[in-house]
């Protein structure tokens, strides 16, 4: 999921640090980097852009790269958009203000799904960094319901949405959203020991 880097709309809390032209440039150079990173043959790599009609024809990101409008509401709304937009098949959705994820992450994400219906990628402020489901197109209809975006409830709430699906538990890594996050990042502090996956079955 990614929005056009124009400076006070993307990382205004790392802009209230490092000011807003600062942090648009930064998330750009970020976001290019991931994804030339993440483009592997392994998966398909597809942009989930915001807002709608300019990230659909920005230059910004790479052409190459299949793209399909945000839309409207708030983060949930538009991540269970973008998972019901896609193929048959599992899919994880990430953010693109983690500087740590490499195709092994997505990769471990991935098999998580083979012997579960979601699957997690905590960040350590109580939110997360990736989602994946086993079957994106028919989510539970709970799924983002009641979630305190943004605070340190986000993860738990949204296993809760879950329902009932059995959910893994991957690799826990720092997003950037404040200057002392950015520091971390350039300091190559940003990934912690990757946890074995773990099951976890909500009622």
């Amino acid at each position: 999921m990614v929005k056009e880097p124009h400076p006070g709309r993307v990382k205004t809390r790392l802009g209230r640090d490092i000011g807003m032209i600062a942090a648009a440039w930064w998330f750009r150079h970020q976001t290019r980097a991931l994804l030339r990173r993440l483009d592997d043959p392994r998966w398909q790599l597809v942009l989930a852009v915001s807002p709608d009609v300019e990230g659909l024809t920005s230059r910004t990101w790479p052409a190459h790269l299949p793209r399909i409008p945000q839309g409207t509401g708030d983060l949930g709304q538009r991540m269970a958009r973008t998972f019901r937009s896609l193929p048959p098949g599992p899919a994880c959705t990430i953010g693109a203000d983690i500087p740590g994820i490499t195709p092994a992450h997505i990769a471990r994400a991935f098999r998580s799904l083979g012997s579960h219906d979601a699957t997690l990628g905590p960040a350590p402020d109580g939110g997360y960094w990736l989602i994946g489901l086993k079957h994106p197109r028919t989510p539970p209809a709970t799924l983002f319901q009641n979630v305190r975006w943004s605070t340190e409830h986000a993860r738990t709430d949204t296993i809760a949405s879950l329902g009932h699906l059995r959910t893994a538990t991957i690799d826990t890594l720092h997003d950037v959203d404040t200057a002392a996050d950015l520091r971390l990042h350039l300091s190559g502090n940003t990934q912690m020991t990757p946890p074995a996956a773990r099951a976890t079955s909500q009622a």
